[in-house]
């Protein structure tokens, strides 16, 4: 192990969620392509798929029906999340061991598959999240969720660990992003993008509070100190025109800036919950505060992306399989991307202190 490298696993590697509750806004795709680009640029990820839908899982490992996920569950079965916790919500008392993530097409990136059986535990942990902290089994439900990532963290000397989140406001989520160190909102141009940042204005706060009891030091497994700040929102599947978002899109990005500043943030603020104005913008982020970055569809790309598993900023001319024009559009606008997410990471490593 390079010095460097040994310096630094001795931090905690920070735990980012990627959370919005509208659906439709490229969490999971974003989740693939941040971590993508962060093990680009030297730092060992590890991405964790926490939706039961298991888009992630799919997505990265190429999986295509319910053969593949059932033959990688028995053959890998500590490298997903549920089974990795199953002790605790059966309330054995055995203590949690580290997680073994599988391997990527990239060397510095892992991740931690997905499974359905996290939709059967959201019951228990709902139940968990309002009953008294004086049942340890259910007391130490909560907080086990993200404390096997950090534990699977330290155990592989993992650098930053991204969660990618179902579009809900469960229990699930709830231990998700308030067992996190920072958090993202992927966004979309529409009306319902900008009302769900209006609910997250909520929903957020209020979960602060639920899980103020599970934060107690006598807990096994306890949600950290601090709740988890907001890093920026990332506007996003909109069409572009002469190199920026076409009027009508770009209207809605503004709409839902302006209700990310005027109702998310001083709520959030209340609750010591955000990067400060001044922090953010020292990270260098390709848009005003608190607007990270714009991310173009990716129209034709996608297919390919899809097809070779890697974002359509690692595709190599052959992968794009396309001749003359159209090749060279397709390569100046895959390269496009690849700025927008070198840019992004950057910003990211900069926000959470990587």
């Amino acid at each position: 192990m390079s010095e460097e490298r040994s310096n630094r696993t001795r931090v905690q590697a920070p735990l980012i969620a990627l959370f919005n509750h509208k659906g439709g806004v490229s969490k999971t795709t974003t989740t693939f392509n941040l971590g993508w680009a962060l093990a680009d640029q030297g730092k060992k990820v590890l991405i964790v798929d926490g939706d039961p839908q298991c888009n992630l899982t799919g997505t990265v490992l190429g999986f295509e029906g319910i053969d593949d996920f059932s033959h990688f569950y028995t053959s890998r079965p500590r490298s997903n999340i549920s089974a990795c916790l199953e002790a605790v919500f059966r309330g054995t008392g055995t203590p949690l061991d580290p997680a073994h993530p599988v391997e990527t097409s990239h060397p510095n990136l892992f991740l931690l598959a997905g499974n359905i059986d996290l939709a059967a535990n959201e019951t228990q942990l709902a139940v968990s999240l309002t009953t008294s902290t004086a049942i340890p089994a259910l007391a130490n439900m909560p907080g086990s969720i993200c404390e096997l990532l950090r534990i699977t963290a330290r155990s592989h000397e993992i650098d930053v660990v991204l969660i990618d989140m179902s579009p809900s406001v469960g229990a699930l989520n709830e231990c998700f992003l308030m067992g996190s160190d920072y958090f993202i909102v992927p966004t979309s141009p529409d009306y319902y993008c900008k009302q769900a940042i209006t609910s997250l204005a909520r929903v957020v706060p209020n979960w602060d509070v639920d899980v103020s009891k599970f934060r107690a030091e006598i807990l096994r497994y306890k949600f950290p100190k601090k709740p988890p700040k907001f890093c920026g929102i990332i506007s996003q599947r909109y069409r572009p025109r002469l190199g920026g978002p076409a009027k009508s899109f770009q209207k809605w990005i503004d709409v839902v800036k302006q209700t990310v500043n005027e109702e998310l943030i001083p709520t959030l603020r209340k609750s010591d919950m955000c990067v400060t104005e001044a922090e953010f913008l020292a990270a260098h982020p390709q848009d005003t505060p608190y607007n990270l970055a714009n991310i173009a569809d990716f129209n034709s790309l996608i297919a390919q992306s899809q097809r070779h598993n890697k974002p359509v900023f690692a595709l190599s001319d052959a992968e794009i399989d396309q001749a003359g024009m159209i090749l060279e559009t397709m390569k100046k606008s895959r390269d496009t991307f690849r700025e927008t997410f070198e840019g992004l990471a950057r910003s990211v490593t900069i926000l959470t202190h990587l």
